[in-house]
């Protein structure tokens, strides 16, 4: 008898040659063995959350994410509204979409048969990494919070989702992934955040205080507060710490004004900042419990959960929350 497996898959998302993976996925897992696949195709992110809580409750536990970041962290979410316990889940992530960070550091090729071949290897072999899973939610309001793992953030990276994650640019999505690789999609998302804070100017600067279990380390303007769970590969290479090592991290880019701003970003992008943060104004800490996030002033912002929107009032706080095993490739 083989594996239940049920694979959650967005119908456009990714390049416009990763849309086609989606008809390849049963039967490419049924030449491995694995007949007991329930493939379920959907067309939003809500889709795929719902999905996945209807899937865990006629009690299977083994579920693939078929599509981006912003998919994964849909299923996710689902896995955690089924309240069942994270630790019964194993799940997967297939590359079918932009900015697939957290599918590369699980080891899962970008090859619809490369990755299905793993997959199978590694589900037989019951191969997993622990992940934490981080816990946002709003100081004020009534928005329930969200769960996300990978990455996360406000200020520059808070704006990237809003161009990034609606309908109509999903199909524009698709073609800067197929013309610029995966990560087409959230290199422009981040130039265009970039450009409207620049315009804003003055008018877009916040205050901001970052506190660590109610005490506050830092405050003042920062161009991104960046958050991380641990080592994103090397398009995000901030963390060396594995992803399920307990803690978190932030990553403040502070304000140095605007002529240093596409320097600051530039060497944000490439990970050269690390070699000398002073320079260039980033600040980090290592978070074991609770993080928050408070700007000065009245009004909202948007805090980025991992390629989607929370939209925060009064301040925002992250935290550690539990743990799932994601399928990971098996060491060579």
């Amino acid at each position: 008898m083989s594996t239940p497996i049920d694979v959650i898959a967005t119908t456009v998302s990714g390049s416009i040659s990763d849309w086609s993976k989606v008809e390849r996925i049963r039967p490419l897992f049924a030449e491995h063995g694995f007949d007991d696949l329930r493939l379920h195709v959907v067309d939003s992110h809500s889709e795929a959350r719902a999905q996945a809580r209807q899937v865990l409750s006629e009690d299977r536990r083994l579920l693939i994410s078929a599509g981006g970041s912003g998919t994964f962290n849909a299923v996710l979410e689902g896995c955690c509204d089924a309240k069942v316990s994270l630790g019964d889940i194993r799940l997967g992530f297939l590359r079918k979409g932009s900015a697939d960070l957290l599918g590369k550091v699980l080891g899962m090729p970008d090859e619809i048969e490369a990755a299905v071949a793993v997959f199978a290897e590694s589900i037989r072999a019951g191969h997993v990494m622990p992940c934490d899973v981080l816990s946002a939610r709003s100081q004020i309001g009534d928005a329930a919070p969200r769960h996300f793992v990978g990455y996360g953030g406000t200020e520059i990276f808070g704006r990237i989702p809003h161009f990034t994650e609606n309908r109509f640019m999903k199909w524009y999505k698709g073609v800067l992934s197929q013309v610029f690789g995966d990560l087409g999609p959230f290199t422009l998302g981040m130039t265009l955040a970039l450009l409207e804070k620049t315009l804003k100017g003055p008018c877009g600067r916040r205050n901001w205080q970052i506190v660590l279990d109610a005490q506050e380390v830092e405050a003042g303007r920062y161009q991104a507060l960046i958050i991380v769970n641990g080592y994103l590969g090397p398009d995000m290479p901030y963390s060396d710490d594995e992803l399920g090592s307990g803690c978190f991290h932030l990553f403040a880019l502070k304000d140095l004004g605007v002529r240093r701003l596409i320097g600051q970003v530039r060497h944000a992008r490439n990970g050269s900042i690390m070699y000398n943060p002073d320079k260039w104004g980033m600040a980090h800490y290592a978070v074991e419990g609770t993080l928050r996030l408070e700007p000065r002033g009245k009004g909202s912002f948007p805090l980025n959960v991992d390629g989607s929107t929370l939209q925060c009032r009064g301040a925002a706080t992250i935290e550690r929350v539990d743990s799932i095993s994601l399928i990971a490739r098996l060491p060579a």
